[in-house]
């Protein structure tokens, strides 16, 4: 308990920080930290699950080297597993198996493990995410996307909406001439920012960055950036976050002329 109490705190206190440059040179401490706790405490879940989202955090976010963001995204996938495991949920298994055998998984998950199931599922986009051009990753797109509808039949309140945000994101990444579903993806960011009371503002940078640009929508684009920058960044759980879409709705907004 002092070691998932400690795990917790750490994390609270990143989420907190407003100078992302701390947390860039002071991160990589705690992770070996975190890795500490969990080879001392190997079954307990909830330093498992800090542990995974840690790192998945840090190799999505500062990570610029490509392999080292994939060995760190891979151990929060590893973290987000051993959770599901010693939770004793299927997808611990399933999700390298058919699709089909995975959906079957899915539904078998209650609403009592979605964070598991969406700490996973998150860990699971990271590696995507700083994996360019990998299509054996991409390939896993559709079981991502099936996870996170069923977190949202869960609770879509989960994170403050945040499968939403993931489905906006996966909804958008191909046009819809190839049979991406841009319209599908404003819904999800819009019930996204809903869901946070628009108090997570890297839901505004990502649907600017993923549907604006998609389709070519000018005002809205900086509509959603001028209000990011404008906003207080200073909110409890989401201060770096919001810090680092402030940052990035300037580098948006800056780039816009080229764009449109």
């Amino acid at each position: 308990m002092i070691a998932g109490n400690m795990a917790a705190s750490l994390s609270g206190a990143i989420l907190n920080q407003d100078d992302p440059e701390t947390v860039r040179a002071g991160a990589p401490a705690f992770l070996i930290m975190i890795d500490g706790m969990i080879a001392d405490n190997p079954g307990d879940v909830s330093i498992l699950l800090a542990g995974s989202r840690l790192y998945g955090a840090y190799a999505t976010i500062f990570v610029k080297d490509e392999q080292r963001a994939q060995r760190m995204a891979n151990k929060a996938l590893k973290y987000a597993r051993r959770a599901l495991c010693e939770r004793g949920i299927p997808v611990c298994k399933s999700y390298t198996q058919s699709f089909d055998d995975f959906a079957s998984s899915l539904r078998q998950v209650k609403a009592d493990d979605v964070e598991y199931l969406y700490t996973f599922g998150s860990a699971w986009a990271g590696i995507i995410q700083v994996s360019s051009g990998d299509w054996k990753a991409i390939a896993d797109l559709p079981k991502i996307t099936l996870l996170m509808e069923r977190v949202v039949s869960l609770d879509e309140t989960y994170d403050d909406g945040g499968a939403h945000t993931y489905l906006g994101v996966l909804s958008s990444l191909r046009p819809p001439s190839l049979g991406g579903k841009p319209e599908v993806s404003r819904q999800h960011f819009e019930k996204a920012i809903a869901i946070s009371k628009g108090k997570n503002l890297m839901n505004k940078v990502l649907f600017a960055r993923h549907y604006a640009r998609l389709v070519y929508n000018r005002e809205l684009h900086d509509r959603l950036l001028q209000e990011v920058i404008t906003a207080d960044a200073d909110v409890a759980g989401l201060t770096l976050i919001n810090t680092l879409a402030k940052q990035e709705a300037k580098e948006l907004l800056s780039s816009a002329e080229d764009y449109f």
